[in-house]
């Protein structure tokens, strides 16, 4: 049966996104196992009845379902085949888009026995005392990053100790496990990252213990709970660790032992494995948990810790678990004076109370942590007062002369006003630099695995921007680097060849400009040769063939979802693998992306961001009575027409000649049905206006002023609303929209209404 045609549009995303994970998947490591799999089931709904597609593609899902059941990572066989099944996907996707033969995928999926049951304890370890060692924190190379990551995780502590006091009595909460699993999720990446083994390996087990629980596969328990409380406080008594050695430079002496704790959960998860579903434990015990069996002995080790290669010192034997036969609270209370017992610590009284100790060890006498949701909040208000005073400004107009009191303390009140608004907006600001050296660590693995000499540079590592665009701007950087690794720099042997120094150079900076932030990211490799990505366009059938096309809007088509200059497209080959990420994220945050290139000489992405998500710089025009906000970032200038430069063309509609450019017109009260604007187009306004590498005309009333105004949603009800990007208030009370360009030009086709 064929895909239906409104199917393609999310099944094209879908792959790409799996397309994205595939690019940062590594041999030995499990980041992107969890994502590809999930990932693959979307794709699988989505082909449907389709089984040329749909049968690779369950093949694949149960390849990583298998390793996920045994708890292993992508090894190089299941890379292997996950990325030929992405090579594959855009080839057969578009295939069936057009209705031609869909082509067999000929690559053969290697399957992993999964360990079940009885197996499923015969083979797993021991506890591994190679992971009992002192923790190898790197702190000169590490240090701002270590500083970044104890802050959070102060914060998912407390959110793991909440959760499973409420899942302790509500197992089924989903909210709190949805909410543990992400805490001890980020944990284990971040951790991972630093390359701080045992924590790494500890909440990577504890994360496919409740993966189990988050699909139903097993029932939390007052066991459970506990052994989860416990892996907890071993994170945290690392953490202090962290903290200790950040502050009073006392870097890590002794053991925190998880080797134990890795076992008990790696049975338990193997128990979950070998308990029918109906056998397992009920909601809430009426009488004490009996004391649990002794852990299985295991007999090999996992990937992970068979990678450990610390030389391991006389450790101190782990501390006692907890009696089984206590209350939960209370299995957790010993559990927090057990590990501190065992590095040296004082006793806490009770885990609220160990919190707390790890948000005074770090560092709350000089700094206060707030919920960002209050900052919002904050905002909000800030927002609206600047609405009343602009309302107050125009009341005392008419009343007020200049210098009267009335008139002074109205400038007053915009003086204290806009104060009051800057100190508000640089609450949320934080320096890139923390986000620029992920950057440089990534440039420097993947100069290591592609064989490559590089030189990464950064600058404006201060620059601050609001902290929501900081999270939201790292998975962009991380496609941009990995293209420019992967791409862009060449060998060293090209290179040479080609005159250049056999080292490539790539430069990433950030600087204010205006009240946005521009972050560029440079190198100086091959660049992008538009004829060739033109051809490729074509090719792919993502533009018509024989359209003339301007150099900068052919060179956004490598944002097109599925865009690849390689003839064979790759997990990692081709600046399109991940670009059209790149641009979901950037236009998500009211940014743009400009590229510019010469082909041997290298490319420059620059990435244009407001510096927070609260305000924006607008210019605010009027169409009939209604006023709109067009974003400046959009704006390229605005002119009153001759009328000679006005035509029709056949199949485009209306078109302005602009210094010897074609382009569409647009005309906003068709858009919004608005009467009595100026139909006459050289007796109005024509704004010049690009967005995602096109230029178009929009015809407007008036140029009212530019000026800063406060984002308003418009609520459930309009939300999605094609060309509209929110509301604002203005100082006289009116309301106005806040243009999307991108999404307006898409829903009004020039020249009609």
């Amino acid at each position: 049966m064929p895909i239906p045609l409104e199917t393609f549009p999310p099944l094209e995303d879908t792959l790409n996104r799996l397309a994205a994970e595939s690019v940062l998947a590594q041999s030995g490591r499990d980041e992107g196992l969890i994502p590809a799999y999930s990932l693959l089931g979307e794709l699988t709904e989505l082909s449907g009845a389709e089984p040329q597609l749909l049968e690779p593609l369950q093949a694949m899902r149960t390849q990583l379902e298998k390793r996920l059941d045994s708890a292993l990572p992508f090894d190089d066989a299941s890379l292997a085949a996950l990325r030929a099944i992405v090579d594959w996907l855009p080839v057969a996707v578009a295939s069936a888009k057009i209705g031609q033969p869909i082509p067999a995928f000929k690559a053969a999926v290697k399957t992993v026995p999964p360990a079940t049951g009885a197996n499923a304890a015969a083979s797993a370890a021991a506890p591994n005392n190679t992971l009992d060692v002192v923790q190898n924190l790197n702190l000169e190379e590490n240090r701002e990053l270590l500083s970044e990551f104890r802050s959070e995780a102060i914060d998912h502590l407390s959110q793991i100790e909440a959760a499973l006091l409420i899942l302790d009595e509500k197992p089924a909460d989903k909210d709190a496990l949805d909410s543990l699993f992400r805490s001890f999720h980020t944990i284990k990446g971040v951790s991972g990252f630093l390359h701080l083994r045992s924590m790494h390996v500890l909440t990577h087990e504890v994360e496919s213990l409740l993966d189990l629980a988050r699909n139903g596969e097993l029932r939390l328990n007052p066991t459970i709970v506990t052994a989860i409380l416990q892996s907890r406080d071993a994170v945290q008594a690392m953490m202090q660790q962290i903290t200790l050695a950040l502050e009073k430079g006392i870097l890590p002496s002794e053991v925190i032992p998880v080797s134990h704790l890795i076992s008990q959960v790696k049975a338990l998860v193997a128990g979950a494995g070998a308990t029918p579903a109906a056998a397992r434990a009920p909601e809430k015990p009426a009488v004490p948990a009996p004391k649990p069996a002794p852990a299985p002995v295991w007999a090999t080790t996992s990937p992970f810790e068979q990678e450990a290669t610390f030389d391991r010192p006389s450790s101190p034997a782990p501390p006692a678990a907890a009696p089984a036969a206590l209350p939960p609270l209370e299995q957790a209370k010993a559990a927090v004076a057990s590990v501190a017992a065992a590095i040296g610590q004082p006793k806490a009284t009770d885990a609220v109370t160990a919190a707390k100790a790890g948000v005074a060890g770090s560092g709350a006498a000089s700094t206060v942590r707030v919920n960002t949701e209050k900052l919002d909040v904050l905002m909000d208000v800030v927002g609206e007062l600047v609405i009343v005073q602009s309302q107050l400004i125009e009341s005392a107009r008419p009343v007020a002369d200049d210098g009267s009191p009335l008139h002074r303390n109205v400038i007053q009140l915009g003086r204290i006003t806009k104060e009051l608004q800057h100190n508000a907006m640089s609450l949320r600001m934080v320096p890139v630099k923390p986000t620029f050296q992920k950057m440089e660590r990534l440039a420097r693995d993947l100069a290591r695995d592609f064989g490559k000499k590089v030189t990464f540079v950064t600058s404006g590592e201060e620059t601050e921007v609001d902290r929501t665009v900081v999270e939201e701007i790292a998975d962009p950087l991380i496609h941009m680097v990995r293209n420019s690794m992967d791409h862009g720099v060449e060998p060293p042997s090209e290179r040479l060849s080609k005159g250049k120094a056999e080292f490539g150079t790539i430069e990433l900076k950030a600087y204010h400009q205006g009240s946005n932030i521009i972050i560029e990211l440079r190198d100086d490799g091959r660049g992008i040769d538009p004829e060739k990505v033109l051809a490729r366009a074509v090719k792919l059938k993502l533009v018509p063939e024989g359209e003339p096309h301007a150099r900068e809007e052919i060179l956004n088509f490598i944002f097109l979802p599925g865009f690849s200059t390689a003839e064979k497209v790759t997990a990692v080959s081709g600046r399109g693998v991940g670009m059209d990420v790149v641009k979901r994220n950037i236009d998500k945050l009211r940014g743009k992306v400009e590229i510019d290139s010469e082909v041997g000489r290298g490319t420059i992405f620059r990435i244009k961001l407001p510096l927070t998500m609260a305000i924006i710089d607008g210019l605010v025009v009027r169409v009939g009575a209604e006023r709109f906000i067009l974003p400046s970032t959009s704006v390229q200038m605005a002119l009153r027409p001759t009328k000679e430069a006005f035509t029709t063309v056949h199949g485009r509609g209306e078109v302005i000649d602009h210094r010897g450019r074609i382009l569409p017109l647009h005309r906003l009260h068709r858009r919004f049905g608005i009467t009595g604007a100026i139909e006459t187009p050289w007796e109005a306004i024509v704004v010049i206006m690009e967005t995602n590498g096109k230029v178009s005309a929009l015809l407007v009333d008036e140029m009212v002023n530019k000026q800063e105004v406060v984002i308003k949603n418009l609520g459930a009800f309009l939300h999605g609303l094609a060309g509209v990007a929110g509301g604002a208030i203005l100082g006289d009370g009116n309301i106005a929209l806040i243009l999307d360009p991108a999404s307006l030009f898409d829903a009004m086709p020039a020249g009609k209404p």
